[in-house]
């Protein structure tokens, strides 16, 4: 073994390489008195501590006492708009006045804000604030995270976001999943032609981002004035033909059947789902898509949650994540959406571990590496300052996080 973690007080995680929903979100694998060894990055071996033995253990080994506190998996967030420029902590005014989010879009402000700042920041700039936000994310247990473009809203700008993205997935210890996002919204030079911005986006950005590899998923903003469920399942058809997987951004303002189109499109996931229908939350249940709930940004803009509860009694199977990005969601903490969805959501601490784990890491197609604390998956470890799981969702406000160990190694 190249590293030994002892006196586990309560090993905390969800089991399998497939998403988890329905009842089976909330039975997670609970061990007392654990050991998880690691080997070349790897899960090696996961039990008690009575039956470890000395197999594999050396003089070698860095032995870690975790003094008896809990651990878990590596938290995944599968929802975030990670590489931008600039902040819109101007923004913040209007939001106190109760000016609509999709008000401030048609002002010019909200997305396009950030749309004008990001063109005019250096790639070197960008990847040196995304860097920190990393670091950052790391302090809070995010061990994987998935990130989006949309704020450039033309082929170079798009490209320079998802090569950032992927200049920092190889420079600094999270793993760093790139979604392809350019139906963000429509740019001020084609406010008067959304045609042809769609006709740019199918003909000049997916090949462009297919032809460097930047990202393996396509996602649209389905919703009023921006992109409509027509438009958007002609988007992401296209997507898939240049080998991106489809994710929407699905029913968060009007419930204009996002939802029910994603699930036509056979999505891996559905995003924020605020005003989902009923129809809609069958529709993701029947095909097996990812509810990705994002409660921090109903929370920032004081908005209704999405229907959590109805969603796993419904048998689909839920992700949160923080939506970090400039205007709706200005966060990195994850344990923050933890909190908001054990008391907002009325999940329970086990399911809210599932879906910030195993569910987030299905939701970008990483449950077969990630996501559990499994014998042959990367050691993506979180050790808490807790003795029990109900503990971290009591309290909110501290960051809990002790140690983070990221494919077997602690940083």
């Amino acid at each position: 073994m190249d590293l030994l973690l002892t006196n586990i007080g309560t090993l905390a995680t969800p089991v399998g390489r497939l998403a988890q929903k329905g009842h089976a979100q909330g039975q997670i694998s609970t061990i007392e008195n654990a050991v998880i060894g690691v080997k070349d990055g790897k899960i090696a071996y996961v039990g008690s501590g009575d039956d470890i033995g000395s197999d594999g253990v050396d003089k070698t080994t860095k032995v870690i006492d975790c003094g008896g506190k809990l651990v878990t998996p590596g938290l995944v967030d599968s929802h975030t708009h990670l590489v931008f420029g600039g902040w819109r902590q101007k923004e913040l005014p209007l939001k106190l006045a109760g000016v609509p989010y999709l008000d401030i879009l048609k002002s010019g402000d909200g997305i396009l804000n950030t749309v004008k700042q990001t063109r005019s920041t250096s790639e070197s700039d960008l990847f040196n604030k995304g860097k920190k936000l990393l670091a950052e994310m790391l302090q809070f247990g995010t061990t994987t995270c998935e990130a989006k473009s949309g704020y450039g809203l033309s082929v170079k700008e798009e490209l320079k976001q998802l090569r950032v993205a992927k200049t920092l997935n190889k420079n600094q210890p999270i793993d760093i999943v790139s979604t392809f996002m350019g139906a963000h919204a429509v740019p001020n030079e084609y406010a008067d032609n959304r045609s042809g911005y769609i006709d740019l986006i199918i003909n000049d950005m997916l090949p462009a981002v297919a032809s460097e590899k930047l990202a393996e998923f396509c996602d649209v903003f389905c919703e009023s004035t921006v992109f409509t469920p027509q438009e958007s399942f002609r988007i992401l058809t296209e997507a898939k033909k240049h080998g991106m997987t489809p994710k929407m951004h699905a029913d968060e303002i009007n419930p204009i059947g996002g939802a029910e189109t994603a699930a036509k499109l056979g999505a891996i996931s559905a995003e924020h789902l605020i005003q989902a229908s009923d129809e809609g939350i069958r529709a993701l249940a029947d095909k097996n898509v990812v509810a990705v709930l994002l409660p921090a940004t109903s929370f920032y803009l004081d908005k209704p949650y999405a229907r959590a509860r109805d969603m796993i009694n419904e048998n689909v199977a839920v992700a949160v994540a923080t939506d970090f990005n400039p205007g709706s969601s200005p966060s990195v903490n994850i344990q923050l959406a933890m909190n908001l969805a054990c008391l907002k959501y009325k999940m329970t601490p086990a399911e809210v571990l599932t879906a910030v784990t195993l569910n987030g890491a299905a939701a970008i197609n990483r449950a077969d590496s990630c996501g559990s604390i499994e014998v042959g998956k990367q050691a993506d470890i979180v050790l808490w300052n807790a003795y029990d799981l109900d503990y971290i969702f009591y309290r909110f406000g501290s960051n809990l996080v002790d140690m983070v160990v990221k494919n077997g190694k602690v940083v």
